[in-house]
């Protein structure tokens, strides 16, 4: 049995699932892609058990119904040094032999059979479907995603939480010590339903999301969510448990205001913190009318260093320290050209937003201080 596709295309397909496979697996065929031949349509699917991820490519020809499974490290290097060109695959069902025809040479590889490759699960029970822009949904993912948690003491804060409410989605990621709130009031929902997506899903979905246009549809219950544009449909289970309330951590009525820029800020840290301690990253910013001074010290090494920003501020001298590579994180995944800080005391955490929001967006940072040397 054959069928012919563009060989540019299959590996552009092939890299784009390719994310969700993990380098060891404990079941031996979630080495392989699936691939599922329905007349002149072919239906790839990776998949780590957790999450699955299954896009589509039109074939040039075809006479066979059929479905196999390919290594992907096989397939993929097999492919990878081919010019763009149609390429015939010939498979033998009973041997599982499988040959690549291109216009200057052939290949020969072996497959494996389909029947032990997991089945992709469905919803079940309550569920619950939106449709936006890929844009609202990649927007939401890259501001909260570098917030969220590493360590597993905590799984439901290695997430993302999407918090649907009447008025607005809330997109959600913290680790405890920075916090990232952004909603989009262009997305609503008839109900308060929420769910916490796991960060491989997540860094799966920026990557996908960045290439395409168009609406996404995201379904969701209890247990697992199904994500579909007209490329690919990722489904991945859930992180269970109870997210934090993560309005009753950010400080209301800050009256201390500031509005400094971006970039400028960006440039100051990097070099403030090359002096400072590597262990905490302490920078100290104290405002004076109209002014921002940053600095560090490392009192191990006798070094330190400080410069000042011109910034609009005209309330009373005040100092509050902040670990130097998280405020820098939380400044790099802003997008505004200027960005407000507003505080309250050197003990409370600071906000900080951008001054210029996407329209229908409403983002927020908070960033928890550190005690001061001095």
């Amino acid at each position: 049995m054959k069928l012919k596709v563009a060989s540019a295309a299959l590996f552009s397909r092939l890299t784009s699932i390719q994310r969700v496979l993990n380098s060891k697996n404990s079941f031996p065929i979630l080495d392989c892609y699936l691939f599922d031949i329905d007349g002149q349509r072919m239906t790839i699917t990776a998949s780590d058990s957790e999450t699955t991820l299954v896009t589509h490519i039109d074939l040039i020809e075809s006479e066979m119904n059929a479905r196999f499974c390919i290594k992907a490290k096989t397939i993929q290097d097999s492919l990878k040094e081919i010019s763009d060109q149609p390429i015939t695959l010939t498979v033998n069902l009973d041997t599982m032999e499988i040959q690549g025809e291109y216009q200057n040479g052939t290949f020969n590889i072996v497959g494996e059979r389909a029947d032990q490759y997991p089945a992709t699960h469905a919803l079940e029970g309550d569920a619950h479907e939106y449709k936006m822009e890929q844009a609202q949904l990649l927007s939401g993912i890259n501001h909260t995603l570098f917030a969220t948690a590493d360590d597993e003491i905590r799984p439901v804060m290695t997430g993302i939480y999407f918090d649907f409410t009447p008025d607005y989605l809330v997109f959600v990621g913290t680790d405890g010590r920075k916090l990232v709130r952004s909603k989009n009031t262009a997305i609503k929902s008839e109900q308060q339903v929420g769910f916490i997506l796991p960060k491989k899903p997540a860094t799966i979905l920026r990557s996908l999301l960045g290439k395409g246009e168009g609406d996404v549809t995201l379904s969701f219950s209890d247990k697992l969510a199904i994500v579909s544009t007209a490329d690919f449909t990722l489904t991945c289970r859930l992180i269970d448990g109870r997210y934090p309330n993560y309005n009753s951590v950010i400080p209301q009525n800050n009256p201390f205001k500031t509005t400094v820029d971006r970039a400028a800020l960006i440039s100051t840290l990097k070099r403030v913190l090359v002096f400072c301690n590597q262990s905490s990253a302490l920078v100290k910013l104290a405002l004076t009318t109209n002014q921002l001074t940053v600095s560090g010290q490392d009192v191990d090494y006798s070094t330190s260093a400080e410069e000042r920003l011109i910034c609009e501020y005209d309330g009373p001298a005040l100092s509050i320290g902040f670990k130097g590579t998280l405020l820098l994180d939380i400044l790099n995944n802003l997008e505004s050209s200027e960005v407000l800080f507003e505080l309250a005391d050197p003990g409370r955490a600071g906000l900080i937003m951008p001054v210029d929001q996407k329209a229908d967006e409403d983002v927020l940072m908070l960033l928890m201080p550190m005690m001061l040397n001095d």
